[in-house]
């Protein structure tokens, strides 16, 4: 889910979602708070006049860190993993923007200033105005409290080595203070429920259900990926789609083209998206459920409170767990704040997506052939891989099937063995009788590897 004003093309007018500045200056702070308080976030462009004038910066990398370290250290609460700060070429000159999403632990406010009407705003028309004593009142007694970083851990006793090294391999580095700069521990300085889902070993366990057909009768196969760091579980659940996601070839006569039965960008963000936004506070981790026809990912929690369908589909949002979409986005495995949405939609129309009053559910139909004739590429499954290390000497389907513990005989023919054949890398002992009780299968000679 992200901010509408994520595009990095600036427009031309200032608006509700929009502020220019030609440098950086003292009120940063205040247009950020006022943005964070809003229903849809916005954007702040330094580099441009208040006429749409692109003037560019000086030293953008410089700046742009200033500018978290602002963000950071001067607005409560916590807003990390609610901004975003990104620098493009507008123009022939560099420009930097702020993307700032709607918060959810409203009101936000300025530090120094204290929940009050001289440190809380919010965006009217053009404008940063104070908050009136009321609305601040009512937006505090609302606050939500059963996030992942107020909820304490059931478990204090944490390892973080898996962590660790996936920041490592990021080129970053973890130091003692890891924990409370990732916003790790709640108020009273235990470990909270964002900690105890990057931890190395927690409860929470992701599944990837497989179906033979399009029903749930005939379940194949049903791994669990979890009992670790959310972030190696995600990793793990990413690999595994993207084998299921096979490639289909059409051949014409000018032409070779290949085409995924999901878009592979937008399965990805799909799959970060119900992994970061799920609900986490009612213990129901995000579930993947793969049939003969289409894939269907469902995840705990509703659109948030105050957007509509439509604002959902406009890419508005309020980050459901921010404190993983810090961390996710530091590993890279998240982009620049606010693309998910738009990515899917640029591929897919809003009907994939189903709401219910405690789930969400994205449903991806494998693509159709077109009405051409297409052929199956086989990817380099570990179940091909095996088939085919077995059958260097001719064996029978049922050989094959006990080999790989496979009990579904449609299941094997239509997902491993079809394929294979049809790949050319696996071969008939008798062609001119595919059906025949003595029939067996051996790997073509030098395609023992897929390509």
């Amino acid at each position: 889910m992200g901010c509408e004003a994520s595009s990095n093309t600036a427009p031309n007018k200032e608006g509700r979602q929009l502020e220019f500045k030609r440098q950086l200056t003292d009120s940063l702070e205040k247009k950020g708070v006022a943005f964070l308080n809003s229903r849809d976030g916005g954007a702040i462009v330094i580099g441009v006049d208040d006429n749409g004038q692109t003037l560019g910066v000086d030293d953008a990398d410089a700046l742009q860190l200033k500018i978290k370290d602002r963000l950071k250290h001067n607005i409560l609460p916590s807003i990390m993993g609610l901004f975003d700060v990104v620098a493009f070429e507008q123009e022939g000159k560099t420009v930097v923007k702020i993307i700032l999403a709607s918060g959810s632990e409203k009101p936000y406010y300025l530090t120094k200033m204290g929940m009050s009407p001289k440190g809380c705003f919010l965006r009217i028309g053009s404008a940063s105005e104070p908050m009136p004593p009321a609305m601040i009142e009512q937006l505090f007694s609302q606050r939500v409290r059963n996030s992942i970083g107020n909820m304490a851990s059931r478990y204090q006793d944490l390892s973080f080595e898996q962590l660790k090294i996936y920041y490592n391999d990021n080129g970053q580095t973890l130091n003692a203070q890891f924990a409370r700069n990732l916003e790790l521990l709640n108020k009273d300085g235990d470990y909270n429920y964002a900690a105890y889902l990057l931890s190395d070993n927690n409860g929470c366990s992701i599944k990837v259900a497989k179906y033979a057909g399009v029903d749930r009768v005939d379940l194949v196969e049903n791994e669990e990926y979890g009992y670790c760091c959310l972030v190696k579980a995600s990793k793990a659940v990413l690999d595994k789609l993207a084998i299921e996601n096979r490639t289909f070839t059409k051949i014409t006569p000018k032409e070779r083209i290949e085409k995924k039965q999901i878009n592979a960008i937008a399965l990805r963000e799909a799959v970060i998206n119900a992994i970061i936004h799920n609900d986490y506070s009612r213990e129901v981790p995000p579930k993947f459920e793969l049939f003969s026809d289409r894939l269907e990912i469902t995840s705990a929690g509703v659109i948030p409170a105050g957007l509509s369908e439509a604002d959902f589909f406009k890419g508005y949002s309020i980050p459901q767990n921010k404190e993983l979409m810090r961390v996710f986005r530091d590993l890279e495995l998240v982009e620049q704040l606010g693309s998910g949405i738009p990515r899917i939609l640029q591929t897919y129309s809003p009907a994939i997506y189903h709401f219910s009053p405690s789930f969400i559910r994205v449903v991806f139909n494998f693509a159709a052939d077109d009405n051409a004739t297409m052929q199956a590429t086989m990817q380099a499954t570990p179940q091909a891989e095996a088939v085919l290390a077995f059958c260097k000497s001719p064996q029978s389907r049922t050989q094959i099937q006990e080999h790989l513990g496979l009990k579904n005989r449609d299941h094997f023919r239509k997902a491993i063995l079809q394929p294979l054949l049809e790949s050319g890398v696996l071969l008939q002992t008798l062609p001119d009788k595919p059906t025949s009780p003595k029939q067996q299968f051996y790997t073509a000679p030098d395609k023992g590897e897929l390509l």
